[in-house]
């Protein structure tokens, strides 16, 4: 194959081009799966009036469908390099969508909760693989332009998710909220077979079922124990209960078995070796501790505002917009920036706006006003579109190119634990915090100090993420030359150009 055809530049214009369209339809099945994540909340209770069920029961529809998504991740990266990443997509949007159509006519909460699981089972590879399918089509020197697009779904989708649900649940029925996925999905699969190249596969010489078995039992373990723990709505069963222990230690031994077994295979089904990487390492850790922050804002604002400020599900998704529209506008530019001057600058810039939106958040009393809280939101979803993807863009380029898929599933699986890690932390400090300020200083600005000290706290940790983004660099290039003007030509001719 040749890779001399074209300039440099014409070479790039043409990527550019080539990849409008598959993008669309990554884009569209990654909003359409983001999105039915976050819906789900607001419609809790009409679950329980309609299937005259308890709270307990209809948890399982958010649980089931969490443990589901952490089960599969770890084995997108592995499916993908196997079959290829344009037929697993494909197939996951179908099963997602397939799922969909089930939940919208369940007849009872143990069929919706089941049918959850089936949706779980396929939205959870969308996310690994369309960012890995992203990362090896972009052109060289414009990964982070490219992967900030995909971002802004990531960013976007959980806050229109109330909103959506919201309206849907209050104005017409539950079911439009999984009814309304179908022709959204139908649309990803149509553009996506007609215009996702087929990526070469990677070699894949044997079936690694210990870590096939072991994978899905550690996360989906590990998940459910902190879940069972904190609580998606804060009434969870605490740390020491019989669930969350099981969770805890059963997901811990299976992710030691994991580990072992992975470390000793030549072709294992996640690529741990991939730590020995400092940049990798680093960025890793940061994510980690930036996802606290992340997924402790989204979950932490909606509750306050439902609960200490008493505005319904719909108005929380309204006041949430602008936060989800700032965090739109700074993905794309985040970006870019990232092309020009590396991670470094520019997740120290969005960390800084986080920490002060963090801050200012820990003051809001009863009479703080509803603009001066979207202040607080825009600054906060600025500061995440601007250090989300650029961190991302930077962990999958300091790994060999060759395991961008198997990268991006292990990010995907820790991600699924820190996020559920971070709602069950969080609800126990707030439970705590509630109940010292009740016995100490009982009135009405208990909720205020208790969320005021909550946001503080990740206020806190979101300033230990600046100390450690200053320990970022620019990754070694890596490996295969996946990212090269050879690969990008390769994708060219794949997609007909």
């Amino acid at each position: 194959m040749s890779t001399s055809a074209t300039s440099p530049k014409n070479e790039q214009a043409l990527s550019i081009k080539s990849i409008m369209l598959p993008l669309i339809a990554i884009i569209v099945g990654m909003f359409m799966v983001i999105l039915d994540g976050t819906a789900m909340n607001v419609a809790i209770d009409q679950f329980m009036k309609d299937f005259q069920s308890s709270f307990s029961l209809v948890q399982w529809t958010i649980t089931g469908y969490a443990l589901a998504q952490a089960a599969v991740i770890p084995l997108a990266g592995w499916l993908s390099d196997r079959f290829g990443a344009k037929r697993i997509f494909l197939t996951s949007i179908v099963l997602f969508t397939l799922g969909s159509l089930l939940c919208g006519i369940a007849g009872s909460i143990e069929q919706l909760i089941i049918f959850r699981i089936m949706q779980g089972l396929g939205g959870g590879m969308v996310a690994p693989i369309a960012m890995a399918f992203t990362y090896r089509l972009s052109p060289p020197g414009k990964q982070g332009a490219v992967m900030g697009m995909i971002g802004i779904p990531m960013l976007l989708a959980p806050a229109l998710g109330p909103v959506v649900s919201g309206w849907l649940v209050e104005y017409a029925s539950w079911h439009w909220i999984f009814l309304i996925n179908l022709p959204i999905g139908i649309i990803a699969v149509i553009v996506g077979i007609r215009t996702l190249p087929n990526l070469e596969r990677q070699t894949v010489p044997s079936l690694d079922l210990l870590g096939m078995i072991f994978a899905p039992l550690a996360f989906a373990g590990l998940a459910y124990g902190i879940s069972s723990a904190g609580g998606e709505h804060g009434g969870g069963n605490g740390w020491t209960a019989p669930e969350t222990l099981f969770g805890l230690i059963g997901g811990g031994i299976a992710l030691i078995i994991f580990i072992i077994i992975e470390l000793k295979r030549k072709q294992p089904l996640l690529e741990l070796r991939v730590f020995k990487s400092s940049d990798f390492t680093r960025g890793i850790l940061l994510q980690w501790i930036v996802q606290i922050a992340l997924f402790g804002t989204l979950f932490l604002i909606p509750v306050f505002l439902i609960q200490a400020k008493g505005f319904s599900a719909f108005e929380t998704g309204l006041i949430l917009l602008p936060q989800a529209l700032s965090a739109g506008i700074g993905m794309p530019i985040g970006g870019k920036l990232f092309d020009k001057f590396g991670a470094r600058p520019v997740v120290l810039f969005g960390l800084a706006l986080i920490t002060t939106g963090a801050f200012l958040l820990s003051t809001i009393s009863a009479s703080t006003s509803i603009p001066e809280i979207m202040l607080r939101l825009v600054l906060l979803g600025l500061g995440m579109g601007f250090s989300m993807m650029p961190l991302n863009t930077h962990i999958i380029q300091s790994a060999p190119k060759h395991l961008v898929g198997r990268v991006t599933s292990l990010t995907g699986a820790a991600q699924q634990v820190m996020s559920s890690f971070a709602i069950a932390g969080l609800s126990t400090l707030l439970a705590d915090r509630v109940k010292h300020y009740t016995a100490v200083n009982p009135g009405p600005d208990i909720p205020y100090f208790s969320f005021g000290d909550v946001f503080f706290i990740l206020g806190c940790v979101a300033v230990f993420g600046m100390l450690v983004a200053l320990l970022l660099r620019r990754p070694k290039p890596q490996g295969q030359p996946d990212g090269s003007e050879a690969g990008t030509e390769q994708v060219n001719m794949m997609m007909g150009h």
